[in-house]
């Protein structure tokens, strides 16, 4: 275990994981610190239920392909605590070295003299002190959860603030209702600041973001009016009031990710940036993002499978997110007729049949499995039992291993299986860690 985890999991037992939503504490943590959040470099900050990570990997893309240095937060991580923290580099940002972290952490538990706080805000407080002590041209922030009262909030003003889709998730904390929702996402917008909006399913939430912007005087982007992007033989065409722009097709995979993409044009461009159709056709040919819908071609769990099986892995989690990733891999080499199998991993703040309805008439059969690394995991019994609910036959296993084991012993098809593992981050950054394939 690196110094930098010892030490997060030391504070995790004086200091609740879960999320306390408020900026009094994290305002008074950061105060003895200077604060911080004050001092960063321009702020691209980044709301949404879905979407949000694929979004901060196109704006680095872009911004690094442009030449420019830039720090990006992220959370969850999906195997070390480092990921959350890319720090600028001449060449592209590299996740902080453990020392760095660790030492950052200390001072950062030192000034909160042991008060009441959240884990969640002792990172996202060492997040704001290691963006300040290395220079960079520009900050990207992804927002935990919600936007109104998340801790990545307490900036003053950002160069955008990014708005990506909104759906049903976190309803515990959110809301149970899209506009609910929207209306906690929208409390990052800043008065006057710009605003970008991301492609909306619901109308109802669109109508809360920018009814929130216009109200606060802010400069608007909307997916759809301002900006849009689509596939038009093989290219992505992106276009906005500046005209078009003919780019490849992104690397990451899935019609969801044209979308996204133009978000993040939009943004960059939005903050003042320089976006030209160079540095898009580079951003677009270099973005990374882990485990959406990342394929696994080698590793120590690839080969578990029957020979020749394609295997992705995705951590979407509700039912749109359900549905994207269902789309994505029907329009995978559909003249290849391979069967889908899901192995699937969930926890219990997530709409479990939503997610599985998605995939009705598409899969053969769903590995129900659990997730070790959180404590909220569903009990492989009982997420079959959801599975089944959604119409799909359904068993439950001990674990990843044993369903591509199993798979490997059984299949019976005339072609290998296509095999998505999906469900959760949390199983996501269990399946790289176990594939030797942690994010760098």
């Amino acid at each position: 275990m690196s110094k930098a985890a010892r030490l997060i999991e030391r504070l995790s037992e004086l200091h609740p994981k879960g999320f306390d939503l408020s900026l009094d504490r994290i305002r008074r943590l950061l105060a003895p610190l200077g604060n911080p959040q004050d001092r960063l470099p321009p702020v691209i900050h980044i709301a949404g239920t879905n979407g949000k990570g694929s979004a901060s990997a196109f704006s680095r893309a872009l911004l690094e392909a442009a030449g420019l240095k830039v720090h990006v937060h992220t959370s969850p991580h999906l195997v070390n605590w480092h990921e959350r923290y890319r720090i600028a580099a001449p060449g592209g940002g590299r996740l902080v070295e453990d020392d760095v972290l660790a030492e950052a952490l200390q001072r950062v538990a030192d000034a909160n003299k042991g008060e009441k706080i959240t884990v969640f805000e002792l990172l996202t407080a060492t997040m704001f002190l290691l963006f300040t002590e290395h220079p960079a041209d520009a900050c990207i922030l992804e927002v935990g959860l919600g936007g109104r009262f998340d801790a990545t909030n307490v900036i003053p003003r950002p160069a955008v603030s990014l708005i990506m889709p909104i759906s049903l998730d976190h309803q515990a904390f959110l809301g149970d209702r899209v506009e609910l929702i929207a209306a906690e996402k929208a409390g990052i917008v800043k008065r006057g600041a710009p605003v970008v909006i991301g492609n909306q399913e619901w109308d109802a939430a669109q109508e809360v973001l920018v009814d929130t912007a216009e109200r606060l005087g802010c400069p608007l982007k909307v997916y759809g009016q301002d900006f849009v992007a689509y596939e038009e033989r093989g290219r992505l065409v992106y276009q906005d009031e500046d005209g078009l722009m003919d780019l490849p097709l992104p690397r990451l995979r899935g019609r969801h990710q044209i979308s996204n993409a133009a978000a993040a044009i939009a943004a960059v461009k939005a903050a003042g940036f320089p976006v030209t159709p160079k540095s898009a056709e580079t951003a677009m040919q270099s973005v990374t993002w882990p485990a959406r819908l990342q394929q696994l071609t080698s590793g120590p769990l690839v080969d578990l499978a029957p020979e020749g099986s394609e295997i992705w892995l995705d951590g979407g989690h509700n039912p749109d997110a359900g549905v994207v990733i269902a789309e994505a891999l029907a329009a995978v080499e559909e003249r290849q007729q391979k069967q889908l199998v899901l192995i699937a991993g969930m926890i219990n703040t997530k709409d479990q049949t939503g997610f599985f309805r998605a995939f009705h008439g598409m899969a053969r059969h769903v590995y129900t499995v659990p997730i070790t690394s959180s404590e909220a995991g569903v009990p492989p019994s009982v997420l079959s039992s959801r599975a089944m609910e959604a119409g799909l036959p359904a068993e439950p296993l001990a674990s990843v291993e044993s369903a591509l084991s199993l798979l490997r012993e059984t299949w019976d098809g005339d072609t290998p299986p296509r095999i998505l593992i999906c469900g959760s981050l949390y199983l996501a950054g269990d399946v790289l860690a176990a594939n030797d394939m942690a994010p760098e």
